[in-house]
């Protein structure tokens, strides 16, 4: 008798019959419903761990129904299936939710493979259980650090998806980590023990991109002496990753696009369809929409692509994240470089802290790989940081009044009512610049207030 049970959702009693049957012949238990408002009984009193699911259904459709067992049973793996031509619809419903979808006539082998890999991913949401716990603890959610606001919701968006198979687009500027959120999305989903492999769109040169995406057979080209898997390939059971998608060429991009319609490669030089079951997640820098409409990105393959985007904050909405990066970093290249510095001075936080960061993440581990080698004692000091980053200079470029002798707490206070003023007033954009919370920006001001007048009553009681 199996562990796992599969509720099976359609109107036709037919496919009732026979696709519960294969079911069965798999080995899993099987319970059936012909209508949505059914099905969704079903779930909540049996808890099914997984719903293959109709689009059609009499009373709820499809949509309804998986937002409904998503929002009761989240636990509860849900596997669309639909008619040919309904795919933009199935896309749709994995932004909901649901973890991939089935076209009918269902393919058996597909079918065993998805319904594996969907059934797998409870061991993975355990997995994202401990990683948010370890955030809570040390502000670490798999290959990222932060406890920020920005990063915090970033998270819980990187959780929803990872237990999907929708393709995923991340933005945001050059040096914010879009490879590091990729890599988590890749270990907290059913691939996680799968390859991934990172391709720089822009690194390759046109005329090399198909063969070496899409590989070639031997004798293809002048010095093809063997076989070779492009990354196509060599990510199946995995993820591939594309970085600076929006540097491909519109040739490749339309090549490209056919492989993602059809899950079938063709090598160069060859003639037979490799299948591939792989996971695609985009990156970019460029404002893709703009690309598409300037002609230089193919809409279609923009639509497929954006099927779930995580946005990459810049640092410098996120300035409560830096001395917890920079004390990683810290910790990284002193061990790197055999040396023991256990801090920063209070002075060269406070610097860092008020740099705008135009380079990023990227940037501040470059700053502190650079003071690590410069510092001799066990702390780094002001005196190890670049020029650019000792001349005060605050996001927005208004003077950080940070002078000799001034504390942490009045620098704090001083870059707090400045990003107030620069934001005119506005304390959730105030916030978000500052990488905390409004709650926290609000107990700040409230203490602020409270300092203020106890300074006053000081003085009126000549204090």
């Amino acid at each position: 008798m199996s562990q796992h049970t599969i509720l099976l959702v359609d109107d036709d009693t037919n496919i009732l019959t026979t696709l519960g049957m294969r079911l069965e012949s798999l080995g899993y238990q099987v319970l059936t419903a012909e209508d949505g408002p059914t099905a969704v009984t079903l779930t909540i009193s049996r808890e099914p761990d997984l719903v293959l699911l109709d689009l059609r259904l009499p009373g709820m459709d499809g949509l309804e129904v998986l937002e409904e067992i998503r929002s009761k049973v989240p636990d509860t793996q849900v596997v669309l299936l639909t008619a040919q031509g309904s795919v933009e619809t199935a896309v749709e419903a994995m932004r909901l939710g649901a973890y991939d979808y089935l076209e009918k006539p269902i393919d058996s082998n597909r079918l065993r493979l998805v319904l594996e890999r969907a059934l797998s991913q409870r061991n993975i949401q355990q997995e994202v259980g401990r990683l948010k716990s370890t955030l809570k603890e040390m502000g670490r959610f798999g290959h990222l650090i932060g406890q920020s606001e920005p990063m915090r919701q970033l998270y819980e968006l990187m959780e929803q998806v990872a237990g999907t198979a929708a393709t995923v687009l991340v933005t945001g500027e050059s040096g914010t980590g879009k490879e590091l959120i990729a890599q988590t999305v890749h270990d907290l989903s059913d691939r996680g023990q799968g390859p991934f492999i990172a391709v720089n769109c822009s690194a390759i040169m046109a005329t090399l991109w198909e063969s070496e995406t899409f590989g070639y057979e031997k004798g293809a080209f002048t010095g093809a002496h063997k076989r070779h898997q492009g990354f196509l390939e060599q990510a199946n059971g995995g993820t591939l990753f594309l970085d600076e998608v929006g540097e491909m060429s519109l040739e490749s991009q339309a090549k490209f696009l056919r492989v993602l319609e059809t899950r079938r490669v063709t090598r160069v030089g060859g003639s037979s369809e490799v299948p591939l079951d792989m996971r695609v997640v985009a990156a970019t820098n460029r404002d893709l929409e703009k690309a598409v409409a300037d002609g230089e990105f193919r809409e279609d393959l923009y639509y497929r692509l954006n099927v779930f985007v995580l946005h990459a904050p810049p640092l410098r909405d996120r300035r409560g994240d830096i001395p917890l990066l920079a004390g990683s970093f810290l910790k990284d290249f002193s061990d790197a470089y055999g040396k023991e510095i256990d801090d920063f001075s209070e002075g060269c936080l406070a610097r860092l802290k008020a740099h705008s960061w135009p380079g990023n993440v990227r940037e501040l581990r470059n700053v502190i790989e650079r003071a690590v080698i410069l510092t001799r004692e066990n702390e780094v000091t002001e005196s190890q940081l670049p020029d650019g980053l000792t001349d005060g200079q605050s996001e927005g470029g208004s003077p950080a009044d940070f002078g000799e002798g001034m504390t942490i707490q009045k620098m704090e206070r001083a870059l707090i009512f400045d990003t107030l003023e620069r934001n005119g007033g506005n304390k959730t954009r105030a916030a978000r610049a500052l990488g905390i919370s409004l709650k926290t920006l609000h107990n700040k001001l409230g203490r602020y207030r409270q300092e203020g007048e106890e300074a006053q009553s000081e003085v009126a009681d000549g204090g």
